[in-house]
């Protein structure tokens, strides 16, 4: 979500929502935290640079208040997809 806000795209790849290949391995796994942290500060990097959160960036001109607000949104919901996925592992609701 990060590198295709920067770019001024949102893209959505084949398989993306897909599950059915997931593997329990720790090294994917520090390869994907790893890999989100890069895009978290490539795009924390972009966005600082602006001192007016007014100022519209990219082909759409979308102001950049309104990327931090988007990034909060998509963070939330990917949360609450993660808890979802912890329910169905471990059975506990309404945590």
């Amino acid at each position: 979500m990060d590198r295709a806000w920067r770019s001024g795209t949102e893209t959505v790849r084949a398989g993306d929502a897909a599950f059915g290949g997931a593997v329990a391995d720790q090294v994917l796994a520090d390869g994907a935290f790893a890999d989100l942290a890069r895009e978290q500060a490539a795009t924390d990097a972009v966005l600082g640079g602006y001192s007016d959160l007014g100022t519209r960036v990219g082909r759409d001109g979308i102001a950049v208040r309104e990327m931090w607000v988007h990034r909060i949104e998509e963070y939330a919901r990917h949360c609450g997809h993660a808890d979802l996925l912890r329910e169905c592992i471990d059975g506990r609701v309404g945590q």
